[in-house]
Formats: C-alpha cells, sequence, structure tokens
C-alpha cells in the first residue's frame, strides 16, 4: 500500500482526492520523474530546435539525440524494459529471432522486463503468454497499465477507498493489490473511477462510471490506445471508449499507460532498475514515454514505426538508438559522427535537406547504419517532410520501404 505523501491534501470521507488534482493525462505519483512533455534525456542537447541559421538548419547538436555506444546495449543497461505485441510478438507469433536474443541478453545479465498498456490480462497469464513463445519470464517480470493506474490512484486516495472498475478482472485484481476496495455502481459513492479496455463492457458499466465521475469521482484510464489490433482487423481501443464517460460529464481522465510516467514509474519500481533502457517498436507511445521521464529507449523495426516514422519524428518521440530487432541488444551502437554539413554511420552519408531540397543519402554497409545517419541529418533541420527523404530511403534499399 503507497502511504499518502507528507504535506499532500487531506482526502475527503469517502477516499475522494482533493479537487486540485493533475490535469488530464497528466498526472504522476510523486517522484515518478518531470511532468508529461518536459523530460529529455541526459546528454541529449536542446530539444528546442535553436540553433545556426544555417539554410534552415538547426543546431546539429540534435543529432546526439542517437548516442554511441562501444558495449553491447545489454551490458551498458541494468534493466531493459520491453514492449510486447511489434517486439516480442506480432499477433499469435513470436518476432523471428526474438527469443533467441532475448535469452542471450539475459545471459549478459541484464534484467528484461515486460512493460504493457494492455490492462485486460494479469501479469501470470502475460507470462504465460510469454513462455508459449519460447521467452522465459514470470509474473514478478511482467509491468501492465492496471498495475500502475492502481499504484496511482494508491498514491492519492485513503485506504479502503471504493473504486468504481470498469474493465477486466485484472483490472479489479491489480485495485484490490494496492488497498483499495472495487466496485461496480455508483451508488456506492466510490472516490474514483478506473477505465480499462475489456471486450465486454457496454452501455450500463458506462452509465455507473459517468454517475460516479459527475458526483466528483476522479476518473482514470489504464490507457489511451485510440486502436486495438485483432485478427479481424483494427478495433476501437480504450481511448476510444473512454470518450463516452469525457464526453457525457466534459470530465477528461488522467492516463496512467504509455506514453504518461505512472507506468515507467511502476515498471522502475518493480524492477529496481537505476539505469533502463526502454524498448519499444512505436515512437508515439514506447519512445515519447521515455523522453518524458529522461530514460534512454530502443526503437526496433519489427512493429508499427518503420525507418521513415523515425526520420520525421519530432524532437519528443527520437530515440537514443536503432536497431532492426531484438538482436540489436546484443550489439555495439556505432556512433553518428558529424563532418561539415554531412552526418556519418559506419560506410554511410547523409547530407543536404537545406531550404527545403531533398536529403541525400550514400555508402554502403549495414543499412541500419545508414538509417542512423540519415535520422541525425533530418533532425538538424527545423522542418523535414516525407518528399525530401524519399530518395534517401530508397537507397536503403529493403530497409527504408
Amino acid at each position: 500500500m503507497t502511504a499518502e505523501p507528507a504535506g499532500a491534501d487531506v482526502a475527503d470521507e469517502n477516499g475522494r482526492p482533493p479537487e486540485s488534482g493533475s490535469a488530464a493525462g497528466t498526472g504522476s505519483p510523486a517522484g515518478t520523474g518531470p511532468p508529461a512533455g518536459t523530460g529529455s534525456p541526459a546528454g541529449t542537447g536542446s530539444p528546442d530546435g535553436t540553433g545556426s541559421p544555417d539554410g534552415g538548419r538547426a543546431d546539429t547538436g540534435l543529432a546526439s539525440l542517437l548516442r554511441g555506444s562501444a558495449e553491447p546495449l545489454s551490458q551498458r543497461y541494468d534493466v531493459a524494459l520491453l514492449d510486447l505485441d511489434g517486439v516480442v510478438y506480432l499477433g499469435p507469433n513470436a518476432v523471428p529471432g526474438a527469443p533467441e536474443a532475448l535469452a542471450k541478453a539475459a545471459g549478459t545479465g541484464i534484467r528484461l522486463a515486460y512493460v504493457t498498456n494492455n490492462a485486460s490480462r494479469t501479469p501470470a497469464a502475460v507470462a504465460a503468454q510469454l513462455a508459449g513463445f519460447g521467452v522465459q519470464a514470470a509474473a514478478a517480470d511482467v509491468v501492465t497499465s492496471a498495475q500502475a493506474a492502481a499504484s496511482l490512484l494508491a498514491s492519492r486516495l485513503a485506504p479502503g477507498a471504493a473504486v468504481l472498475v470498469i474493465g477486466s478482472t485484472a483490472l479489479r485484481i491489480a485495485v484490490r493489490e494496492r488497498g483499495l476496495r472495487p466496485v461496480s455502481t455508483a451508488l456506492d459513492q466510490p472516490a474514483a473511477v478506473l477505465q480499462g479496455y475489456a471486450p465486454g463492457i457496454g452501455y450500463p458499466q458506462f452509465l455507473e462510471g459517468g454517475l460516479a465521475v459527475r458526483a466528483g469521482a476522479w476518473f482514470v484510464a489504464s490507457n489511451a490506445d485510440a486502436t486495438l489490433p485483432t485478427p479481424r482487423g483494427i478495433q476501437p481501443g480504450n481511448g476510444s471508449l473512454l470518450q463516452v464517460i469525457a464526453h457525457a460529464t466534459g470530465q477528461q481522465p488522467t492516463v496512467a499507460g504509455k506514453p504518461e510516467p505512472p507506468l515507467h514509474a511502476e515498471a522502475v519500481a518493480r524492477t529496481g532498475a537505476r539505469n533502463p533502457l526502454v524498448v519499444g517498436d512505436r515512437l508515439d507511445t514506447d519512445i515519447e514515454g521515455a523522453v518524458r521521464v529522461g530514460s534512454a529507449s530502443l526503437l526496433v523495426l519489427t512493429g508499427i514505426s518503420r525507418p521513415a516514422d523515425a526520420v520525421l519524428a519530432p524532437p519528443s518521440q527520437r530515440p537514443s538508438y536503432l536497431a532492426a530487432d531484438l538482436a540489436g541488444l546484443l550489439e555495439p551502437q556505432p556512433a553518428v559522427t558529424s563532418q561539415e554539413l554531412a552526418f556519418c554511420c559506419g560506410g554511410w552519408r547523409a547530407y543536404g535537406g537545406h531550404d527545403g531540397t531533398e536529403l541525400s543519402l550514400d555508402g554502403a554497409g549495414d543499412p541500419v547504419d545508414g538509417l542512423r545517419a540519415l535520422c541525425a541529418a533530418a533532425w538538424s533541420l527545423d522542418q523535414v517532410s516525407l518528399e525530401m527523404i524519399r530518395p534517401a530511403l530508397a537507397a536503403l534499399g529493403p530497409l527504408g520501404h
């Protein structure tokens, strides 16, 4: 049970938090890091894009967002905080080579933790799924947005406070484990409403949640993913369903999951990480979440975000490292160097882009090195469009598609 921090505003007789709580989506428990959107990795330079007026090129210090490492990442960081879908598995199948790469990484001493926005399953269920892919994991190695949301609630509510839970059994279990009391009706005068995705939720649950929020309950969401991949295609996710209560009450929820800080804080607390590496396939959740809290991050290209997305990423979504897949954990990361107005990595050189002209990329060798050079060149410019980078992406061969 998380105690109320000293000096905090006192909850009312129903365990409700004070009305002066944090704005929607930006709240985080005390000590979890900088406010949303303010964190930047140490040593990465200013993200404000200011710098020399050289043909529209910003300060080339932005290129230092991509870090080099003379040693494998699995030896540089103590814990890898890994996303699941798109990183370890794709739907019903393991990402090719992922189980083997993870086993080798674990053999070097780095701890592996699996951090997911999915609040519909318990950590034990997720660990069992990973075992089916040949990945060794225990329930203690899995951190979910349900756990993060429950910790966020417990940091501000009185012990035993009622929480109206809209979602799965896993979400109710997480709430109970934090010393709070899950309920299902607004008649119980809940101090908070916690909503997560579950296939069976519908209007009766939204009705109770809406009534409770209108009565003053704190509205919290496990995550705000707008969509959810399924075997039948993309369907509405929790972020879409949240808008039922939000629209009806005018209250936007505080979000615990990626890219908001609470889930990262939960993962760090549960693993004891001192120097974590966030590993993900999505710039807008995994990588942005890492940037917000100042953590190093590795973008793998086995899931949602593609090379063009990385090149065009805004400062808030730029990874520290790039790799084709999880084998990148086992390899050193070559540094990007700048030579006059060109950026070099391995056998590749990226240059151009002045006054809206096309960026150019030439060289040979590992195409991921070419992508690193291209990212550094693009990130040093004030503005870059897809049309400006198409020829350079083509030079990467199949990777650039």
